[in-house]
């Protein structure tokens, strides 16, 4: 067993499964975990939604901008569409760079309407051009647009974010000077998962890099310490 497949095993058994994407209930607006999505259209676009909107910041903070978002109606593409810039700004405040991220949601609904707002289009364009369409949109970068893919449309493909990088380079499984795709084919070749583990693994990834190897990290506490090259 690989070294990568040895950390997803012990991130596996020391948090458990971690049940994402959540997806915000419309009668108590709490996220709820566990529930298989995207298990229709109105999953898909708030799981795409989400992903743009957790760019720099803490999920906390973009579940509290879904759930406004849902309580005022409008998360949904024709909702966006009619929106004010300003006033989809003002509701998605939480989630930090508020307006640019609200810009970046108008873009996504403009290619979604290209496609006719329906997600099974999407199902319908290979992969590899339909991540490149996604990365034209200005505002989506590697890992959201890999979130929508692998999240949105059960898609294989490794998401990479700060914490990969973190608790990687600490592992000594990465100097920490790669790119985005290099971390990521470091990924996709020494881990052989199903699209479903690679979604548990991101998620044990971020519950990892965020409750335990931080910027100080709790290595006392950490599962992955008689792993670590870097415990420091």
């Amino acid at each position: 067993m690989n070294r990568i497949t040895s950390v997803y095993k012990r991130l596996l058994a020391f948090h458990g499964p971690q049940g994402w994407w959540p997806i915000v209930n419309a009668s108590t607006l709490r996220s709820e975990y566990h529930l298989g999505a995207p298990r229709d259209e109105k999953d898909f676009f708030e799981i795409s939604i989400g992903a743009i909107l957790t760019q720099n910041i803490a999920w906390k903070n973009v579940d509290t901008a879904l759930a406004a978002m849902k309580k005022r109606g409008i998360l949904d593409p024709l909702s966006i569409q009619r929106v004010r810039l300003q006033t989809l700004g003002t509701i998605i405040r939480p989630t930090g760079y508020y307006n640019q991220k609200a810009k970046k949601i108008k873009n996504f609904v403009a290619l979604y309407r290209r496609h006719g707002f329906d997600h099974r289009a999407f199902r319908g364009i290979e992969p590899s051009s339909l991540r490149k369409e996604l990365l034209s949109v200005n505002g989506i970068g590697p890992e959201t647009a890999d979130s929508i893919l692998l999240y949105g449309l059960n898609v294989k493909i490794f998401v990479v974010d700060a914490y990969t990088r973190r608790i990687f380079t600490r592992l000594g499984l990465l100097s920490g000077r790669e790119s985005y795709h290099e971390i990521q084919d470091v990924f996709q070749r020494q881990f052989k998962g199903t699209v479903q583990d690679y979604n548990e693994y991101h998620a044990l990834i971020v519950a990892h890099g965020k409750d335990y190897c931080k910027s100080r990290p709790r290595c006392e506490e950490c599962c992955l310490s008689r792993l670590c090259d870097k415990n420091i």
